[in-house]
């Protein structure tokens, strides 16, 4: 089963398959929704605080693989003796506003200067909660390698990142990150766009990120589709597998998995360990907060799904089914 190349409408993007998008004719039910909805959105005790020793840098992981969720999709990834990190988010809040929209529910466990020296950052798609202008501005003088989306580095240059730091990828692409890695941009079935203009004038991506020694497939945002069989059977099997669990709901569930079709998507994908995440971090559903992982842990089980699920800001090796059960402390009693 061939990987397609992405396709176009005029200026916009199209996913492999028909998707509805939950755009502004489904507006006034969401809104409903959300004023009806008496989940627990917002944990009423506070996360954390979680805190990343960067002394734990100065030494590799044995393994060769090392994770460290900093929450939602921004992940420093340790593979084969590189770092990576993917869509890093440490501003409060994921909106063009840092007065309003969705705020994250703990700060960020290391500080961006106290990260190490990285190998390269990737960023999926252009979503507020993927692409942070802040984030990005610190980085802009860094001289640090950027793999993007087809149409996102319009966004990196206009924040001061140099052209020549950055590579835009298409679906199928590959690229080197230090002669040792391959990048290889894969489809998610998503959609783009940062404002009531220019959606889907930007590409949404997944990606295989393939070592001397491990191979891990790294999901950003998509709704179930048939191309995680066909990147199963190209790229696959994955040492680990990152795939969102968070941020679904009724009125759009073409574009978020939530955590039955993503343990699903885990399993098309050939995938040994599945590391859930796009959860628990900011408020962009109606669902409970810690709702995605409560239905995940006894639903992989079910499916006999190793899990691996490490606790926000805690570098940890990847060695077989792990689960911190980070989340359970939070808890409201009810």
């Amino acid at each position: 089963m061939s990987l397609p190349a992405s396709r176009k409408k005029g200026r916009k993007y199209l996913n492999t398959i028909p998707t509805d998008e939950a755009g502004f004719g489904k507006l006034i039910p969401i809104l409903k929704e959300y004023i009806n909805n008496k989940a627990e959105n917002t944990p009423k005790k506070t996360l954390g605080p979680f805190k990343t020793d960067p002394s734990v840098y100065a030494v590799p992981p044995a393994s060769g693989l090392r994770i460290n969720w900093i929450g939602h999709s921004s992940i420093l990834i340790e593979i084969d003796g590189k770092r990576i990190l993917t869509d890093p988010v440490w501003s409060d809040r994921v909106s063009f506003s840092q007065s309003f929209g969705p705020k994250r529910f703990y700060k960020p466990p290391i500080a961006l200067e106290n990260l190490p020296p990285l190998d390269a950052v990737i960023q999926s798609h252009d979503h507020y909660d993927h692409l942070d202008k802040a984030t990005i501005k610190f980085f802009a003088e860094k001289n640090i390698p950027f793999f993007c989306s087809v149409g996102v580095a319009q966004h990196l240059t206009r924040w001061g990142m140099a052209a020549n730091f950055i590579t835009e990828m298409d679906w199928g692409d590959s690229a080197l990150i230090s002669n040792e890695i391959v990048l290889t941009c894969t489809p998610s079935r998503h959609f783009s766009g940062r404002g009531i203009i220019g959606r889907n004038e930007t590409l949404w991506s997944s990606f295989v990120i393939k070592g001397p020694e491990h191979n891990i497939y790294f999901g950003a945002d998509s709704g179930y589709s048939p191309e995680f069989k066909a990147i199963g059977e190209a790229f696959g099997p994955f040492d680990l597998t990152m795939l969102e669990i968070g941020a679904y709901g009724k009125f759009w569930p073409d574009i978020h998995m939530g955590p039955d079709h993503a343990s699903n998507a885990h399993l098309d994908l050939r995938g040994k360990l599945m590391m859930p995440i796009h959860y628990g971090t900011f408020n962009l559903a109606p669902h409970a907060w810690y709702e995605p992982i409560e239905w995940l842990v006894p639903m992989a089980k079910q499916k006999h799904i190793d899990l691996f699920v490490p606790k926000p800001g805690e570098p940890t090796e990847v060695k077989g089914a792990y689960n911190s059960d980070w989340w359970k402390e939070y808890l409201s009693p009810l």
